[in-house]
């Protein structure tokens, strides 16, 4: 049932109320021995990060002796909801929702509260409206992730009389990494009064490739004179900018200056090959730990609406040493 060691997980300990919940009434019981059939509604695999994090769920169900029912939804919500709705008439005995954007849910999330079927929330979240639909999220703090990043370019730039102009590659547009991002990295340099103008602002939709192409366009439309800051919510995003930045004969990390989101083993080379300048750190291999919850509420243990996923940054100084570590 609950276990306590928390396999490859640092030190974030989950915090649990054991208050009786009727969450599970109506699934499907799992095995006898105390195994669950999980129903997993992945948002895709448009990243090394989604990747990672859909093997490390994959291989804790297994570890953990549960069925996972697995499903990639390409990005795509209506593909995700019919997924739920697929999970509801299994009577799977929780479901596991990584949702493409923040809204749109309520509908799929009362026809599994009818069904008696637990809903836990990995990594993105749902609209405020919708929070008593879930039992709970496991995940990162997108809007702290934001304000780390914000938190370096306000230090960075500080001395910068002229003030500073920033691009920026937003994810996938209405989802809650890339709401939350952006908030967090503006809340900070508003509350430092850093002197910055926006010269743009996109969405790549969390992929290399429309990275790319939308950072061609920025160059394009604006050319990189007088650029400081590339801010990209994730690895992916930011990977491709680099090369258009380098196909437009500039040099990434010295005309420009780049923050990245996640910390992929290829995000962190950049960083070691002077690409990148500053990463913040969004762990996806949190499989484990969503195996813990989604052990306690079948259990009808109630746990805190949200647990984060412990998360770091890195500069410069730290980039090489990090590498190694790197998981995906």
């Amino acid at each position: 049932m609950f276990k306590k060691a928390l396999a490859g997980i640092g030190a974030g300990a989950l915090l649990f109320g054991l208050a009786a919940c009727g969450g599970g009434d109506g699934g499907s019981d799992g095995g006898d021995d105390g195994s669950l059939v999980i129903g997993f509604a992945q948002v895709g695999a448009e990243s090394a990060w989604r990747t990672a994090n859909s093997k490390s769920v994959q291989d804790a169900a297994e570890a953990a002796g549960h069925t996972l029912k697995f499903n990639d939804a390409q990005q795509d919500q209506e593909k995700q909801i019919e997924a739920v709705r697929g999970f509801i008439n299994q009577q799977v005995d929780v479901i596991v929702l990584a949702p493409v954007v923040e809204t749109g849910w309520t509908d799929v999330l009362q026809e599994a509260e009818d069904a008696g079927i637990p809903v836990v929330l990995a990594d993105r979240g749902v609209e405020a409206a919708d929070e008593d639909l879930y039992v709970t999220r496991l995940g990162s703090d997108f809007a702290e992730e934001g304000r780390k990043a914000g938190a370096w370019a306000a230090e960075t730039f500080a001395a910068d009389a002229d003030g500073t102009k920033i691009l920026e590659l937003q994810g996938t547009t209405g989802s809650a990494p890339a709401n939350d991002r952006k908030s967090g990295f503006f809340e900070v340099l508003d509350a430092e009064g850093l002197n910055y103008e926006i010269v743009d602002s996109q969405s790549g939709n969390f992929t290399a490739e429309e990275g790319k192409a939308v950072m061609e366009t920025f160059i394009t439309t604006h050319g990189l004179d007088g650029i400081d800051l590339l801010y990209a919510h994730n690895d992916e995003m930011g990977l491709g900018a680099i090369q258009a930045i380098e196909e437009a004969g500039k040099v990434p990390g010295q005309d420009i200056q780049i923050i990245i989101v996640d910390g992929s083993k290829a995000g962190f080379q950049a960083g070691v090959d002077g690409k990148v300048n500053y990463i913040v750190e969004c762990n996806p291999a949190f499989g484990p730990q969503l195996m813990e919850v989604v052990e306690a509420v079948a259990a009808g243990e109630t746990p805190e609406k949200f647990t984060p996923v412990e998360e770091g940054v890195f500069d410069a100084t730290q980039f090489e040493a990090e590498l190694p570590n790197r998981q995906f």
